[in-house]
């Protein structure tokens, strides 16, 4: 589904509020060292899905920590925006990461093996 400018606005908005409040204002270790990757905030903005990258290793923990944090980061996050409504957040590891640093291993690999040659066969045969 195309999304329209304003929503887009509101998306990119709700990142950069969240992303501010992890490096500012969550004391918790566990949140350190986590990316904000993405929002998804529902047109009614009550419902805001939350997406985060963070080492492999650490996948449970920071879930974990995020829901600990999810009402102060609410808390915080009503303060900052001139929204109607503070939205329920919705923390979702985002896997793309993952994704691409999978398929850029696999590239890697691929690159380091000789070539092919593929003899074509002349016309006629």
């Amino acid at each position: 589904m195309k999304q329209g400018s304003s929503s887009r606005k509101v998306n990119e908005q709700a990142r950069e509020v969240i992303a501010s409040i992890l490096l500012f204002d969550i004391s918790d270790p566990e949140l350190s060292m986590v990316t904000i990757t993405g929002c998804e905030v529902s047109f009614d903005r009550s419902v805001c899905n939350v997406y985060y990258s963070t080492d492999r290793q650490r996948y449970d923990k920071v879930g974990e920590a995020f829901t600990r944090a999810s009402g102060r980061i609410r808390s915080l996050m009503a303060r900052r925006l001139s929204w109607r409504v503070a939205p329920e957040l919705r923390f979702m590891l985002d896997r793309s990461v993952d994704t691409a640093e999978r398929i850029a291993g696999a590239l890697a690999r691929e690159s380091q093996r000789p070539p092919v040659i593929v003899k074509e066969e002349e016309e006629g045969e």
